[in-house]
């Protein structure tokens, strides 16, 4: 036991020794922590890999009760990962770990009267986690150095249990389950693209034999304390992904931009003087060629047609002009158009709901009527499932569903017509769900 413990210590000394040599140097300029707001994912270093080193125990959070061995040994463990954080605050990362999980039973509650102690070598583990990061926004200083995550997984583990009795130990062989690792912790930034990682994880093994003893009906688990270095790769002109703050780069980029504006205001306001003195003469000149009393763009000199509405479009003399009157036809286009929506319009059944994957074709005849003004009629049918009355009903809803949904695209209300047929006119049969499908429809004429 003190000879395990001895060595624990060495190992978190050197972690921490090592993240003081490299916290010698920390980069905190600006120039280093700032990215353009919103910017993509290849103005960051988003991939690291880290490894840790830490005690692995049968006891946990959870306490050891429900254990087939209730007295805990605690042993070494070591680890590594690679990570990709796909968003500030959530990351992918792959998990390597091995090491000795060891307990023995207390006087009172020994296993079966047999079994002493266990000594469990894990020959490996690998799993696939998500991290969350907590916090990594501050706004009180430019680069926060504490960032809280939780990780949670699936994987495969491999191990070799040792079962020890009065005449000696026996080795159970190689196993391999499915686990589960939940955990939680601290990264410190001490340089840029390094911090030194303070967790704590619980693996649940899908199996009650980790320990070479299946008692009961209650998997086993072990817990995982560690401290270890993370390292971001990529260059070192590059922020780290999950340890930036945005807020500072904003604040950076409002500086930036205030210095830029206030400069150009100065330059702005010399020339403005000169302006405004030289429009000062000019005004006087032409104030009497510019008065346009009624604001239809002609000056009062020039204005053939005094008073005219505002709004109303005028020629050189400022009179209306006359609109020409526009003819709007019908193309094979436009009708492909109308088709293209009839065929991809889908409600579901007994419901004036119009289906997500019909919006596209509907938003191109939206943009149709919009564009060249058509009169729209909208005709509407069920399938023969329910009363007259009730198909009525439905028909009419799903066409008033259809009218509705292009009006809020921008077409024109006031031109289209929403009837409804109920089970009239199938266009297929009604025998079959599919065909029940096709005749829960709506058709289309413009005009």
């Amino acid at each position: 036991m003190k000879s395990n413990l001895k060595k624990a210590s060495l190992l978190l000394t050197g972690i921490m020794v090592g993240g003081k040599l490299l916290a010698q140097t920390p980069d905190t300029t600006a120039s280093k922590n700032y990215v353009k707001p919103f910017s993509d994912g290849s103005a960051f270093r988003t991939w690291s890999i880290g490894v840790n080193g830490g005690v692995l125990t049968p006891y946990t959070v959870f306490g050891i009760k429900k254990q087939d061995f209730q007295s805990p040994h605690n042993q070494i463990g070591y680890g590594g990962y690679i990570k990709d954080q796909i968003l500030p605050s959530f990351g992918l990362q792959a998990d390597f770990l091995a090491g000795k999980v060891a307990g023995a039973v207390t006087p009172a509650d020994q296993v079966n009267g047999t079994y002493t102690s266990f000594n469990t070598k894990i020959n490996y583990s690998v799993d696939l986690a998500a991290n969350f990061t907590l916090a990594n926004i501050n706004w009180r200083h430019e680069q926060g150095y504490i960032q809280p995550y939780l990780t949670v997984g699936g994987g495969y583990i491999a191990y070799t249990p040792t079962l020890t009795t009065a005449s000696g130990p026996t080795n159970e062989g190689k196993q391999h389950d499915f686990f589960i690792p939940v955990g939680a912790g601290l990264k410190f930034n001490v340089a840029n693209g390094v911090n030194i990682d303070l967790g704590y994880q619980v693996n649940f093994v899908n199996a009650d034999n980790f320990d070479g003893s299946v008692q009961g009906a209650t998997n086993d688990r072990f817990g995982y304390g560690h401290i270890g270095l993370e390292f971001a790769l990529g260059s070192s002109k590059k922020p780290q992904l999950a340890t930036h703050n945005p807020v500072a780069s904003m604040r950076t980029e409002y500086l930036m931009d205030e210095q830029r504006l206030q400069i150009q205001v100065n330059q702005q306001q010399a020339a403005n003087q000169q302006l405004r003195s030289d429009l000062n003469a000019t005004n006087a000149n032409l104030a009497k060629f510019t008065v346009d009393s009624d604001g239809d763009g002609v000056p009062d000199v020039y204005d053939k047609c005094p008073n005219t509405p505002a709004g109303t479009p005028v020629d050189g003399s400022g009179c209306p002009l006359k609109k020409p009157e526009v003819k709007v036809y019908v193309t094979q286009q436009d009708k492909e158009v109308v088709n293209q929506a009839v065929r991809n319009l889908e409600f579901d059944f007994g419901k004036a709901t119009i289906r997500e994957h019909s919006d596209e074709s509907l938003n191109k005849l939206a943009q149709l009527l919009v564009a060249k003004g058509f009169n729209l009629k909208l005709a509407g049918y069920t399938d023969n499932v329910g009363s007259v009355a009730a198909n009525l009903k439905l028909s009419k809803a799903r066409a008033e569903a259809v009218k509705t949904y292009l009006a809020q695209q921008g077409a024109d209300a006031s031109k289209i017509q929403a009837e409804g047929y109920g089970k009239a006119n199938p266009i297929a049969t009604n025998a079959t769900d599919a065909g029940r499908q096709i005749n829960r429809r709506v058709e289309f004429s413009i005009y």
